[in-house]
């Protein structure tokens, strides 16, 4: 199915479904040069396919971080920031599986940052040097997910709230007791609704990933164990999925809140992609926490 810009100034601009579920491509738009048509195009395809693509786009970083600030105030990564541009994030990599080392990829499925008590809303990831097999990324709809648990599995989780914790993730990455407090008093764990109200939508989103959920409170050791394990299977299934074979000058634009993703580490040779990320807001469920 392809969907064509129904106002006639935007007749150059196509979005073109890539799966039933989740992910649409747009072409026929410069991202550094978008106008403001342009760029409200962008934000509704964005809610309502989760994640959109553009190819062959050749932007500066100044422009990639003046795209991303249109759509709200962008965050600065809690591990890493560009020396002139802190809200860019730059990924680098080198990936050697067959070699026996492991690629530093994002190879999990996570939203961002849910660590803290304002998740971020969107990402926005440029690729530059792109190794010539694997790398891609993959994202889930997490609207959908909710959608198809079974009725008494959403019951039972309606009214839950769970426990974020950043150093799930990046403990690897903080190598001594004194880092890791550190993070901590920096970014507390937070507790949020494990059923999600979308801010704009309104959708009912799956709120617990594997990156940094840590146990459901208020429920038994057990029952938060299998909760968060039947949960996050569901995230696996491909029917809720898109999978991106990235280029240099592709653009993964995804909204955080309805979405998770999984970076693959099946690459040899060098990666290169750099991302801004729009602030979010605090998550709400349907039943404040008593």
């Amino acid at each position: 199915m392809t969907q064509t810009a129904s106002s006639s100034d935007l007749g150059h601009v196509r979005v073109t479904p890539v799966q039933p579920l989740i992910g649409a491509e747009i072409s026929g738009i410069s991202v550094g040069t978008a106008s403001p048509a342009e760029l409200d195009l962008i934000h509704k395809a964005l809610l309502q396919y989760k994640v959109i693509f553009f190819r062959d786009q050749s932007l500066s970083r100044a422009e990639h971080v003046a795209f991303g600030e249109y759509f709200g105030e962008l965050e600065v990564h809690p591990l890493s920031a560009h020396p002139e541009h802190p809200e860019l994030l730059v990924l680098d990599s080198i990936g050697g599986l067959r070699e026996g080392r492991q690629a530093p990829s994002a190879d999990f499925w996570h939203s961002d940052t849910t660590f803290r008590d304002t998740p971020s809303a969107s990402s926005i990831l440029m690729g530059y040097t792109i190794p010539p097999l694997g790398g891609d990324t993959l994202w889930c709809n997490t609207a959908a997910v909710y959608d198809g648990l079974d009725d008494d599995l959403k019951e039972r989780i309606e009214t839950l709230h769970a426990v974020h914790n950043g150093l799930v993730s990046f403990g690897r990455h903080l190598d001594t007791a004194e880092k890791q407090a550190a993070f901590l008093e920096r970014h507390p764990p937070q507790i949020h609704p494990v059923v999600r109200l979308h801010p704009e939508t309104g959708e009912r989103l799956l709120n617990v990933n594997s990156g940094f959920t840590t146990h459901i409170l208020d429920v038994s050791e057990d029952e938060s164990t299998d909760l968060l394990r039947r949960l996050f299977d569901e995230v696996k299934r491909p029917e809720y999925q898109v999978r991106f074979r990235w280029a240099p000058g592709s653009i993964a634009f995804w909204d955080n809140r309805s979405t998770q993703h999984y970076g693959v580490a099946d690459y040899l040779g060098v990666r290169h992609l750099e991302r801004v990320t729009v602030v979010g807001d605090r998550p709400k469920g349907p039943h404040p926490r008593g």
